[in-house]
Formats: C-alpha cells, structure tokens, sequence
C-alpha cells in the first residue's frame, strides 16, 4: 500500500510519499528545526474544545522527528520543489540524520539570503548548496526537467514499467533561466504529478501563473481530473489566475497554512470545489490501495465536523475523512 504524508509544518511544505517500492520520496522541508516536546499528547489536550478555529496551524510537526518515529531511515530521493526557506527549514537537520540518496535540482539558483533577523537557520542554506553542488557524499544530484522520462522516477526495469509514477509537469529549461534572472522562483517551482492507482496526485511547491500555464499546455495528462491537490504557495491568493483548476478538477484539496485573510477560498468555491486546510486538519495521510485513496487527518474534531468518520483510524491513529477514487 502507498502512502502519501502531508505535514503540517507552518506556513510552509513538507510531503513524503511511501512508495510501493519501499522507495521513499520527500518532498520540501519546514519546520525541521522546531523543537517539540512531547508533540501528540499537547495536541490533542488542546483539541478537546475547539471554538471554531481548530488552529492546527499553531501545533506544527517536525518532519526528521516523524521520519525517525514511523522508522523510516532512509530517504531515497529528496525533491526541493523551488529555494526559499520556507521549504528548506531543517535540511540541515534532516541530511545529519536520515540520508537521502538522491537531490533533485532544477537549476534554480537563488542568491544567498540575508539570515540577520531571520526565522532560518543559516546552516540550512550552506548544507543545500553543498549538497546541490554535488559536494555531499552519498548524494546524487539528478537535474532532470517537465517531461523528462528516467529511472525509478518513472521508468521502472523495463521500459513498460511506470518506477515511482512521479511525474515532472514543471519547470522547463527557460522558466529557469528566467527565473535566475529575476530571482523570482515560483515561476520555475516544480510541479510533481504522482501517478498512484487511485488517481493523479498533484504536488506543485509554489507554481505560479507561468509554471502552470506551461504545465496546462503541455502536460494536461498529468494534471488534468486529478484525485488530491495539495495547494500551490500554500493556498495563498497571490494574484494567480486559479485557471488551472479547470482542469485540475481536483476532488480534494488541501490549503496549506496561511492567515485566512490570504487565502483563496473563492477560487475552489467559485468552481464548486471540494477542500479543506491544514489548520483544519493537521497532518494528513493518504493510503492508497485497490484503486481507492483513503483521506485521513490528525484533528477527529475537524472529522466529526465535516461529516467523516472518527471510529476508522488508520497506524498513526488519525481519523478517516473521505474516499477518493480517480485511478
């Protein structure tokens, strides 16, 4: 069975796929630095009366810590979907303790940032640009594009065969070019389609307009009717278009965290779109199996709310929301 995590890390991304391979895929990291004592146990004595907003947001994750509790040691490719810190948050912390065997590396190269009144940690950059810079023993550095077809990605021993189904919708060669140019990088994002047996599952980093509009025109297979859409930059409005979601056609979404006044709700319920947000939600777990995605999510409140069910619970004890099925 696969298994897709979304962890609610604070206002940015982290995703790791189990794949039926055994293969480990992560994808982004926030919140790696956070120190959390005894995480679970204050979570849920804070959940007991929710006043309407479940503030999940406010009881963040630490994602090495939730490698190493589901006994997972190793990490066989990391993916950083775009350089800001928001999506770098612990890399340090996460290369000193679980090794990853491969780095995927779009080309984007961001200038250093200052770290002077930062939230971040220094040390993460210097560790990124050692390991992108193909200094890191162990690592392998793969700058593979949109379209690019290769091994355990999604090619597998034979040339039928489909390796991880991890898809490249975005960037190309030139939004990276200019996107190094102007030192804007949403634009040259990755957007990954992950191609489980119960549908695509899209994973877009911070696409914005041009990353999508790339991806729309040349890849619409990998992203159209798609089952799960984790939103890009976090569900924040940011003067995009939303067009993508016309043929997205996600049957769930998930808005990262966000203050709520930056979110675009308009843009999933304009289309009459199914969605819900991390600060709802907490961590959330896709099993994927015999063509049918299982939603699970942390917070049972949120569950009993929306009208899932909290007597199914799944190895991490959270609770079953909803059934997908667009394989």
């Amino acid at each position: 069975m696969a298994r897709v995590h979304f962890l609610t890390v604070g206002e940015g991304d982290c995703t790791i796929i189990e794949h039926n391979s055994g293969r480990v895929t992560m994808i982004d990291i926030c919140g790696g630095n956070e120190i959390i004592l005894k995480a679970e146990a204050k979570r849920f004595e804070a959940l007991e009366r929710p006043r309407g907003n479940f503030a999940m947001c406010k009881r963040p994750t630490n994602p090495v810590e939730y490698l190493r509790v589901h006994g997972i040691k190793r990490i066989f490719r990391f993916i950083l979907t775009h350089p800001d810190m928001d999506h770098l948050d612990g890399f340090k912390a996460l290369i000193n303790s679980i090794p990853s065997d491969n780095f995927w590396d779009s080309g984007a190269r961001k200038e250093k940032p200052d770290f002077e009144g930062s939230p971040y940690l220094e040390e993460d950059w210097d560790r990124y640009e050692k390991v992108r810079d193909g200094k890191e023993k162990g690592v392998n550095v793969v700058s593979n594009l949109a379209g690019a077809r290769f091994q355990f990605a999604n090619k597998g021993e034979s040339e039928s065969a489909n390796g991880d189904g991890l898809y490249i919708a975005a960037p190309t060669k030139q939004l990276i070019e200019d996107a190094n140019k102007s030192q804007e990088f949403n634009d040259a994002s990755y957007i990954i389609s992950y191609w489980s047996t119960g549908g695509r599952i899209i994973i877009p980093g911070d696409a914005h307009d041009g990353a999508w509009d790339y991806a729309l025109q040349n890849h619409a297979d990998d992203i159209g009717n798609c089952a799960f859409l984790l939103a890009s930059h976090h569900g924040r409005d940011s003067d995009m278009s939303f067009d993508f979601l016309k043929i997205a056609q996600p049957a769930v979404s998930l808005l990262g965290c966000a203050p709520s006044e930056d979110l675009a709700y308009h843009a999933w319920r304009n289309r009459e779109l199914y969605y819900f947000t991390q600060n709802q939600s907490g961590n959330v777990v896709l099993e994927i199996e015999n063509g049918e995605i299982d939603v699970y999510v942390e917070n049972d409140k949120f569950v009993e709310s929306a009208g899932g069910n909290v007597a199914v619970t799944n190895r991490e004890g959270y609770f079953h929301l909803v059934s997908i099925s667009k394989g």
